[in-house]
């Protein structure tokens, strides 16, 4: 099977060098959008210019601009000409008010790297923006307007995940640069998880046109209010091919109340779970008439699902009525409530259909990667190792449930540069099983030889070090 790329609906452009400045973001009152289309489903059958009238003016363009190293030829370096040269790149893309005093949500990937953000009003009043949260999980960063004297427009945030597939929607954003732009659409599928943008993310699909530019820009529904924050297309050209994808609005929202709150990091909470989709054939061996959920492999001890009565074998249906049918969209569902919510957990165990109530809490453990011990000596010499924990193995994009001793980082002068690569997992030095960081030192003390043995991507390394 051929793959499809993935392409980031963000444009980018490069410019001349300019000097990028940073600004004071304001406090404000936080504002209730209030919802002023029309709800006659009749009169959306000749124009969706109601719609539009209501929520184009709450969506903006962003203009991101970041300083680049550029690499000097070796020619020039050769005659003396080596002093590193600097370009300004910009990066065009989309972004939508959700608070009257200027908070505005976009893609991460938008404003990453950014040392100057300017945001343009659909009336073409620019504003100076700061970063207040940038969520790479989710692909979402929320931005602060400065100088925001008055109330500006916004767009109501429906969280509710009321939407259904072949709804009407609207996508609004700036593609290629050239303007504000509304395309229409439908919903073409809801829950897509196996895409490849992100690992914690469930998805809206839209057949709505979306583009280079697009990213960060809003997915609105026939009550003009923000459903979703178009993200992502598959495409073979770049262009629109009518496979969009947007960040549902209860992610959206949670990356928003974390911002507001203070947070500097989205804390996702866990249940407690992992397991596998259930196939054709797993359904037949657990005495189910179709393929349906999640059947569970593993339970974590004292986890919220073990304390709400989860078993291994149990086969998670729903979460809060939302059909689960992979990990990915457990991950979801979960990853978008805050810690200490409580869920209801829909399983079918022994034929029947039951309801456990569970309360989610955040990662067990030390999630800070920068706490590590340095090794001194050995094959580790230089290396930075820690033992790890379900929030540190989350954090660092891995599995929860995956133990030993993780590679943090290797400095540059260290014997371990040549060897280790950060987020490597350590197996066994010597045929000594390394569980802990204080394994890890003991087992690189002495002389060589060491047999190492180390897991890199999900792949086993072996090899003898002199």
């Amino acid at each position: 099977m051929k793959t499809r790329p993935i392409v980031l609906v963000a444009a980018l452009a490069l410019s001349a060098c300019g000097n990028p400045t940073s600004t004071k973001a304001q406090e404000g009152e936080f504002a209730q959008p209030t919802r002023t289309a029309p709800s006659d489903a009749a009169g959306m059958k000749s124009s969706f210019a109601p719609v539009v009238r209501s929520a184009a003016p709450a969506v903006v363009n962003i203009s991101a601009r970041s300083v680049q190293r550029v690499q000097v030829d070796p020619f020039f370096q050769f005659f003396g000409g080596g002093i590193p040269q600097a370009r300004v790149a910009e990066s065009v893309g989309s972004g939508v008010i959700v608070r009257s005093d200027g908070i505005v949500v976009t893609n991460n990937h938008v404003i990453d790297g950014a040392q100057q953000i300017k945001v343009v009003l659909n009336d073409r009043r620019e504003f100076p923006a700061t970063v207040i949260l940038a969520d790479e999980r989710s692909d979402i960063a929320v931005l602060r307007l400065e100088n925001v004297s008055d109330r500006l427009p916004v767009l109501a945030i429906d969280d509710q995940e009321e939407q259904q597939v072949g709804d009407l929607v609207l996508a609004i954003g700036n593609p290629f640069g050239v303007g504000q732009t509304v395309t229409n659409g439908i919903i073409s599928a809801l829950n897509r998880t196996e895409t490849g943008i992100s690992d914690s993310g469930s998805f809206i699909q839209t057949d709505a046109a979306i583009n280079p530019g697009n990213s960060g820009g809003a997915l609105v529904d026939m009550d003009g209010d923000l459903i979703g924050i178009n993200t992502a297309i598959f495409s073979r050209s770049g262009s629109s091919a009518g496979v969009g994808f947007a960040v549902p609005a209860a992610m959206v929202k949670r990356v928003v109340d974390s911002a507001l709150g203070g947070a500097k990091t989205v804390v996702r909470p866990w249940l407690g779970v992992k397991g596998d989709t259930v196939t054709g054939d797993i359904a037949g061996s657990l005495g189910l008439s179709r393929p349906q959920g999640l059947v569970v492999t593993d339970v974590y001890p004292n986890s919220p699902a073990a304390r709400a009565g989860v078993r291994q074998g149990d086969v998670i249906t729903a979460i809060d009525g939302q059909e689960i049918n992979d990990q990915g969209g457990l991950n979801y569902r979960i990853g978008s409530r805050a810690p200490n919510d409580q869920v209801q957990v829909a399983i079918l165990r022994d034929g029947r259909v039951q309801t456990l109530t569970a309360r989610v809490q955040t990662l067990p453990g030390e999630a800070d990667p920068d706490k590590g011990l340095v090794i001194q000596q050995g094959p580790l010499q230089g290396a930075m190792v820690a033992q790890l924990t379900p929030a540190l193995a989350d954090r660092l994009g891995g599995d929860p449930f995956a133990t030993g001793v993780v590679v943090l980082g290797v400095s540059g002068r260290g014997y371990a540069a040549s060897v280790f690569r950060q987020n490597d997992l350590l197996i066994a030095i010597n045929g000594r099983q390394i569980s802990t960081a204080a394994d890890a030192q003991a087992a690189s003390a002495g002389r060589g030889p060491w047999e190492v043995v180390i897991n890199r991507g999900g792949r086993q390394i072996r090899g003898v070090l002199r």
